[in-house]
């Protein structure tokens, strides 16, 4: 080959490689949920995972060469708050949300980005009201919804615990009372008797009457729908009180501040859980990346917040476009390598599989993985 040659093919490179280069975007991708409020610390995990995902494809070059820009929003959970974040997302012609994290916030603000061609994934939000009956193109999930939630607690409990009387509470809100009911159908399914069933105000600091019941219904055993600060207060009330039964509750009350809550009174509670991602052998080298940055990569939504950063990126990278509606149509077509696993959707964008994991909590804020 002759050196004029070599040169000609050099350059034809140089000027691709180039052209590529000036191709290239800059992506912002907004983070939404609490980072304020009362249950701030989901926003926490959802934010660590999100962010160490653009990290890291960003210092492999990028989706598709394109690199990602975190923009946070606070919800602080609150629907209308959450309305105004969407709001603010689509005035700044932003394509793409991790979030939001409550079921209650992510429903409405999830209708504007349906309307608007904005893909969202939320790792958390896992009421079945975002997609059941609904003609979704560009809302997605990375965790299970209520109805393989629900399922997987009530399993446990007519399998493991039998109990002989149960009583059900929630929280009034999409989230707590949807995932209250699921448990409370599949246990009077199995015959196993429900005393009580009733909805609790969120934010207040005072359970007693409620509990009361509880003590004169004789429960052995009681289910909460919310999230960790009334079940601190129902469990360190409950056991004030004398209320010996086992309490169990869902994603939303795992949280290490259920403890600061509750104190030795959160011994033995039962949550459901996402599998324990940050304990995955092959997931190893990212927990090393999530610690050097000061995160912790041991929680419910971390992982799965990764995951959806991650999809995005690999649907850019596989649609060879930005362009939402392609990147989200890809997403409906193709199945992801992804730290919580093999990833597809089906056509509503929720995931065709997700296991929970019954764990038994510990008052020094632990868990471990319940027989």
């Amino acid at each position: 080959m002759t050196l004029s040659r070599l040169t000609s093919i050099s350059l034809a490179t140089a000027l691709v490689a180039f052209g590529a280069a000036a191709n290239a975007e800059t992506i912002k991708i907004a983070i939404a949920g609490p980072m304020s409020g009362s249950v701030a610390q989901y926003g926490d995990m959802v934010k660590a995972g999100a962010l160490t995902a653009i990290e890291q494809i960003n210092a492999a070059g990028g989706a598709g060469g394109n690199k990602f820009e975190a923009v946070l929003m606070d919800d602080a959970c609150e629907p209308k708050q959450a309305v105004g974040v969407a709001n603010k997302i689509v005035s700044q012609k932003i394509h793409y949300v991790i979030g939001h994290v409550c079921s209650g916030s992510t429903i409405p603000a999830s209708d504007i980005y349906e309307n608007e061609g904005i893909v969202m994934v939320t790792p958390s939000a896992t009421a079945p009201q975002l997609t059941e009956n609904k003609k979704r193109k560009f809302i997605f999930r990375t965790i299970g919804r209520d109805d393989q939630q629900g399922p997987a607690a009530a399993h446990f409990i007519i399998s493991k615990v039998k109990p002989k009387k149960v009583a059900i509470l929630h929280d009034k809100q999409s989230y707590g009372q949807g995932i209250a009911s699921s448990v409370k159908k599949d246990l009077e399914a199995a015959k196993i008797p429900v005393a009580v069933f009733e909805g609790i105000n969120a934010g207040d600091s005072d359970y007693s009457a409620v509990i009361t019941k509880l003590k004169s219904q004789g429960v052995d055993f009681v289910y909460f729908g919310g999230y960790h600060p009334e079940m601190g207060l129902l469990l360190r009330q409950a056991r004030e009180q004398g209320v010996k039964a086992t309490f169990m509750g869902p994603e939303g009350v795992g949280n290490k501040d259920v403890t600061a809550i509750a104190g030795a009174s959160s011994e033995g509670m039962l949550v459901t859980l996402p599998a324990d991602f940050s304990a995955d052998p092959a997931n190893a080298g990212l927990v090393k990346a999530f610690s050097d940055k000061k995160r912790d990569a041991n929680g419910p939504f971390q992982m799965p917040a990764y995951a959806a950063v991650q999809i995005i990126g690999d649907a850019i990278a596989g649609a060879k476009s930005t362009d939402p509606a392609k990147v989200a149509a890809y997403m409906h077509k193709n199945a992801f390598q992804t730290p919580i696993g093999k990833v597809e959707y089906d056509a509503q964008g929720d995931l065709k599989s997700f296991r929970f994991v019954v764990f038994t909590w510990h008052k020094d804020a632990t868990k471990t993985a319940a027989n």
